[in-house]
């Protein structure tokens, strides 16, 4: 099962991004879409696993602020800010995060902690980042994916 995993799309899906998605069996996406015919595009591609960001007003509400699933035997958590999750993750596999817009793929303390950056606007000087992650039979194995400065 291949995932594509983005964060803080700030109302922006770039060609580029549309690319990686159409390969997507599941689509996670961690928050501050910004607008809700962003999440119209996504629900296209794939399933849609999506939480709530600080960004998502109103028009959001209905959205989860978190979500704990299961996908081809991996234990997902996922929210917005990682300042935010609970302090109880015993059978949890991999943490899902955006908000900072800084990537991160990093093992600790039993668990796979995975920021995917921004693919929306840039900001903060920060690389255009977004994740495809590969799962079976229980493993997750991850392929950061940084799109050209110059693509808009």
């Amino acid at each position: 099962m291949k995932l594509i995993i983005l964060s803080d799309t700030h109302g922006l899906l770039r060609p580029q991004v549309i690319e990686h998605l159409q390969t997507a069996d599941a689509i996670l996406h961690a928050g501050d879409i910004n607008r809700p015919a962003i999440l119209e595009q996504l629900r296209q591609y794939a399933p849609l696993y999506v939480v709530r960001g600080n960004n998502d007003k109103e028009w959001a509400q209905e959205l989860p602020h978190h979500l704990d699933f299961t996908l081809e035997g991996v234990r997902f958590y996922m929210v917005h800010n990682k300042k935010e999750l609970p302090a109880d993750l015993s059978g949890v596999d991999t943490l899902v995060f955006g908000h900072s817009h800084q990537y991160l793929c990093q093992q600790r303390e039993g668990l796979l902690w995975l920021n995917p950056g921004s693919c929306g606007p840039r900001r903060f000087h920060q690389p255009i980042t977004l994740m495809a992650a590969q799962l079976q039979q229980g493993k997750i194995q991850v392929e950061k994916i940084e799109i050209s400065q110059e693509a808009h």
